[in-house]
């Protein structure tokens, strides 16, 4: 991973858990923002952007899967890792065909949530570099001289 900070946003309505992931995402490295609901997590992606969304399925309000939908229209770029506690297959599987990048079962063994959040990160970074190169190249084709 870059020299930069990865920029996540935990979505938890459980606030001990969030809380707690939170910090330690943080000790590991992570620039981490949370929120408890999908509505509130749509206002932070909209005024402060993120390279990964760790959202959980389960929510009052705006569930997950409605927020992932959301996310996906407004902020394409944004990696999303959907997290359930109650082995929910159906809506994990509404949530990659809405272009999650993975989900993980709760509770999930911290080393490979920090590796998946890892993974989802380079993946955006690398997307966003391939584009920016893509620009240069068609900035370039328009010089003339």
């Amino acid at each position: 991973m870059s020299d930069i900070k990865p920029r996540l946003l935990l979505v938890d309505d459980e606030e001990r858990f969030r809380t707690t992931l939170a910090k330690r995402l943080a000790e590991s490295g992570f620039e981490v923002q949370t929120a408890g609901n999908g509505r509130d997590a749509l206002d932070l992606l909209g005024n402060s952007p993120c390279d990964a969304v760790l959202l959980d399925i389960r929510m009052p309000g705006l569930s997950g899967i409605e927020t992932l939908a959301e996310i996906r229209k407004n902020h394409i770029g944004v990696e999303v890792i959907l997290l359930t506690g109650d082995a929910d297959v159906p809506s994990a599987i509404e949530g990659m065909r809405l272009g999650a990048f993975d989900y993980l079962m709760k509770p999930h063994e911290f080393d490979s949530l920090r590796e998946k959040l890892v993974q989802a990160v380079e993946l955006k970074r690398q997307r966003e570099e391939r584009l920016r190169k893509a620009e240069e190249r068609a900035q370039l084709k328009n010089i003339r001289f």
